[in-house]
C-alpha cells in the first residue's frame, strides 16, 4: 500500500461522482474515510462501493479533514456549519468556483477569523460526463492538476493537508489564489463548456440524414455538451463576471467572421479568412501536450481495423513490438461499412517505421 500524507480520518460531505471518487482513492490507501450526503440513496450506493462508511445520525466525530464535495450553491453554507461542528479540522471544498464561496464565507456572521483559518478552497480538475456515485472511480484524480486556493489569512498547516489531499490520490498541486483560479478555469473549462453547448444546440433541429455524415470533428467539439445541466448553472452564475469578457471577444471574432462571409468575394476577404483559422491553429499549439510537456507535433499513423472483437488490442501490440511508443490513439467509424480507422500518433521520426513494420505484418495502412 502507498504512503500517504493524511493522517485521517476524512469525512467527505456530498458523494456524487467527485466526493465518492475521493473516497474511494483514500480508501484504496488504507484511510479512513466517513460520508454524509443529504440522500440517503447517494450515501449508501457511495457506502456500497467502498468509498466509506456512513456517518450514523447523532455520532461525533473528530475528523482530521473534511471535504465538502457539494454543489457550487450551497457550498459555503456547508462549508461554514463544518467549520463550527468540527473545531480541530481543515475543511476545504472542491467546488470549480473559489471567489464567490470565499467571499461568502468572509461574510458569514457565524464565522470567526479563527475558524476561517482552518478552511481552504481546492478544486481536483477532473471529471466524467456521467455524474452520481455509481459512477466514481478511485483514480480519477491520477496525474490531473489540483489547485489549492489558500486565502492569505489561512493557516499553513491546514494549507498542508488540503495540498496532502490532492497528492494521496495521485493528483498534480497547482497553487493560485481564488481570482487567478477563477479567471484561468473560466478561459479552459466554462467557456469551452458554453461554446460546446452552444454548437450542440444548433444540432436540435437538424435533418437525420445530416446528422448521418457527422464524424469525430462534430463529435469532438460537442462531447462536454453531455454534461449536467443543474451542476453548470450553477458554475457559470458562479464565474460569470470573469466569463463575460471572455464571450465579448469571441462575439468580436464572430462579428468578425460574419461580416467576412457575408461577402466572401471582398477585397482582402481570404485574407481575414485565413488569418482567422490561423490565429485558431497558433491558439491550439499552445496547449500543453502529453504529461504537460511543451506541445509537440506528432506524426500520425491511420490503420484500417475491422469492426470485430479483438482488432484494436493487436493493433496495439503489435505496435509495441515495433519498439514505437503510443503518445495518442482516436478512432474513427466508416459510414456504412464494418471497419474503423484508428489514428496512431508517434514521435514524428518513427512515423514511417511504424508504418513499415504495420505494413509488413498485413496491416491496412493507409498513406
Amino acid at each position: 500500500m502507498a504512503a500517504t500524507h493524511l493522517a485521517g480520518p476524512v469525512l467527505v460531505i456530498g458523494t456524487g461522482l467527485l466526493g465518492a471518487s475521493i473516497g474511494l482513492g483514500l480508501r484504496q490507501r488504507g484511510l479512513e474515510v466517513r460520508l454524509s450526503d443529504p440522500s440517503p440513496t447517494a450515501q449508501g450506493v457511495a457506502q456500497d462501493i467502498g468509498a466509506g462508511t456512513i456517518v450514523a445520525p447523532g455520532e461525533k466525530l473528530s475528523p482530521q479533514l473534511v471535504v465538502v464535495a457539494a454543489p457550487p450553491d450551497v457550498t459555503a453554507a456547508v462549508v461554514s456549519r463544518a467549520l463550527r461542528e468540527h473545531p480541530g479540522a481543515t475543511v476545504v471544498d472542491i467546488a470549480s468556483v473559489k471567489s464567490s464561496i470565499l467571499a461568502a464565507l468572509r461574510a458569514d456572521p457565524d464565522l470567526g477569523p479563527d475558524q476561517l483559518r482552518r478552511y481552504v478552497g481546492t478544486h481536483p480538475m477532473a471529471g466524467r460526463e456521467k455524474s452520481g456515485p455509481a459512477a466514481a472511480r478511485g483514480e480519477l484524480f491520477t496525474a490531473m492538476p489540483w489547485v489549492v486556493c489558500a486565502h492569505p489569512d489561512a493557516d499553513e498547516q491546514s494549507v498542508r493537508t488540503a495540498a496532502a489531499l490532492g497528492i494521496d490520490l495521485g493528483a498534480t498541486i497547482s497553487r493560485m489564489d481564488a481570482l487567478e483560479h477563477d479567471t484561468s478555469v473560466a478561459l479552459v473549462s466554462h467557456f469551452p463548456q458554453v461554446a460546446s453547448s452552444l454548437i450542440a444546440s444548433r444540432l436540435l433541429n437538424a435533418p437525420s440524414h445530416a446528422l448521418a455524415l457527422a464524424g469525430n470533428g462534430l463529435r469532438d467539439t460537442t462531447r462536454i455538451a453531455a454534461s449536467d445541466p443543474k451542476l453548470w448553472i450553477q458554475i457559470l452564475s458562479h464565474n460569470a463576471p470573469q466569463l463575460v469578457g471572455i464571450l465579448h471577444g469571441m462575439r468580436e471574432d464572430l462579428d468578425r467572421l460574419i461580416g467576412t462571409l457575408e461577402d466572401p468575394s471582398a477585397p482582402g476577404a481570404l485574407l481575414d479568412l485565413a488569418e482567422l483559422m490561423g490565429e485558431g491553429n497558433a491558439g491550439q499549439a499552445r496547449i500543453p501536450g502529453k504529461h504537460g510537456a511543451p506541445p509537440q507535433a506528432f506524426g500520425v499513423v491511420t490503420v484500417l481495423v475491422d469492426d470485430k472483437p479483438g482488432q484494436i488490442a493487436r493493433l496495439l501490440a503489435d505496435v509495441g513490438t515495433a519498439g514505437v511508443n503510443v503518445e495518442d490513439l482516436r478512432m474513427e467509424h466508416s459510414a456504412g461499412h464494418q471497419v474503423g480507422m484508428v489514428e496512431v500518433s508517434v514521435v514524428p521520426g518513427r512515423r514511417q517505421e511504424l508504418i513499415d513494420s504495420l505494413t509488413n505484418i498485413g496491416w491496412k495502412v493507409v498513406q
